[in-house]
């Protein structure tokens, strides 16, 4: 217990925020379906609602944001179809995350 203590704080948090990002089953799919590339958000809705996820876009852009502030993923430009609002394009930032027990540092790869 005393390892825990010592550690940087800040590192402390970052690894709870990803943890918390990780707990969420919609965001651990989100995740699989980010695993074969970039994907639109429009991508990322269908595949979960084929997964049987039926959320409402804005619980799927809360979701999308939440992962992106945790550093998991992140947006990578826009594509324009039909003249509407541009969609927003995600890829996974990292595929692996953890902590050395020792340190309490967290890695990302």
């Amino acid at each position: 217990m005393r390892r825990w203590m010592r550690c940087d704080p800040s590192n402390m948090r970052a690894f709870t925020a990803m943890l918390k990002s990780l707990i969420s089953e919609p965001r651990r799919s989100i995740i699989r379906v980010l695993a074969d590339g970039v994907k639109g958000t429009n991508e990322i809705y269908i595949e979960l609602q084929r997964s049987g996820f039926h959320m409402p876009r804005s619980t799927l852009y809360y979701h999308l944001s939440a992962l992106q502030k945790a550093g998991i993923i992140e947006m990578v430009g826009y594509r324009e179809r039909g003249g509407g609002a541009p969609e927003k394009l995600w890829r996974l930032k990292v595929r692996r995350v953890g902590v050395d027990l020792v340190t309490g540092d967290v890695f990302r790869e």
